[in-house]
């Protein structure tokens, strides 16, 4: 046993050695001889979409997360499912990850495109990486610089999934260690998490708070209100917004809401009802400032996750084919 420890303690510590040699060699201005004007380009699409439907903003930072944390930030969620191959994003747990954020990306990736200097030059996880800062700006969040330099990934597996993300029901524990396998602390998954401040949810990831018996940690008002929006044996597609509050802001509402029992999800809730993560919350539902400065923060370091370089990655033609 003693040794089969101290096995899954190095894991994640070589990871993170492993990764921090790739994102090293990240910088903000890797396209500036290849493609000089890449993020006004990418920002102008982003825009676009962002006015056509503010779905866009949570399903593309979504998007982002979950691509992340299973191979790294390098696109492969987006990659579809062919022949006898079922990529990431028709794994169970990523069937409701909304289509205007593929969507996003995808039409970012063909405005780049379509600059003669730009072609094929700009991977589709960079691509994803300033989207996903785009969208967090356009919605109120915190304007920053991203680091770039990323590869597409060269394999796309639906079994890479398993036990990769966090569930809805997550406790702390369990967060706290899924984000520490990707050199993430405690601090950084909370800030995160403040992610939840938009989007929405399918009633069936948090059915088993509202039935029955009642989730004692959830405010009772907020619960009726849910029972009524998510009727029994309601169609599982149906949603909610994270935020009841501000659902359409990025802001810190979402740290106050969790003051009031308000947190949609059990993972959520359990950053206030656990002692250990409940100052940061309070603090950040304080101050939108210092929840700002986290976020950036813990958002730049999950950027570096698994970054594929050199002979680990290409550029894809079609964000959605393995070249």
């Amino acid at each position: 046993m003693r040794g089969l420890q101290g096995i899954f303690l190095l894991f994640p510590i070589t990871l993170c050695l492993f990764s921090q040699l790739a994102y090293s060699q990240l910088t903000q201005n890797y396209y500036s001889n290849t493609c000089p004007n890449v993020e006004s380009i990418v920002r102008a699409a982003v825009t676009k979409k962002f006015s056509e439907t503010p779905i866009t903003v949570g399903a593309t930072i979504r998007l982002f997360f979950h691509d992340c944390f299973v191979q790294g930030c390098d696109a492969s969620v987006i990659v579809a499912s062919s022949g006898n191959n079922t990529a990431e994003k028709d794994h169970p747990i990523n069937l409701s990850l909304a289509g205007d954020g593929f969507d996003t990306v995808i039409r970012a990736k063909a405005a780049v495109d379509a600059v003669p200097q730009c072609t094929n030059r700009v991977s589709c996880a960079d691509i994803l990486t300033m989207a996903t800062r785009d969208v967090i700006a356009l919605s109120g969040g915190p304007s920053y610089t991203v680091e770039l330099g990323r590869l597409d990934g060269l394999r796309s597996s639906a079994s890479d999934v398993n036990r990769r993300l966090p569930g809805p029901d997550s406790s702390l524990d369990q967060l706290t260690n899924l984000f520490a396998v990707n050199g993430l602390s405690m601090s950084d998954m909370i800030a995160l998490s403040g992610a939840h401040t938009i989007g929405f949810a399918h009633c069936t990831t948090f059915s088993n708070r509202i039935r029955s018996t009642v989730d004692s940690t959830m405010n009772p008002t907020y619960a009726r209100q849910l029972q009524a929006a998510c009727p029994a044996n309601a169609n599982p597609n149906l949603a909610v917004g994270l935020d009841p509050v501000t659902p359409r802001a990025f802001d810190n509402q979402y740290f106050k809401n969790l003051q009031q029992g308000m947190g949609l999800l059990r993972s959520d809730q359990v950053l206030f009802t656990d002692s250990r993560s409940r100052p940061l919350v309070n603090s950040w539902a304080q101050s939108t400032a210092a929840f700002q400065r986290a976020f950036v923060n813990a958002i730049t370091k999950l950027g570096r996750v698994g970054v594929k370089t050199g002979a680990n990655g290409n550029i894809r033609r079609n964000c959605a084919v393995i070249n």
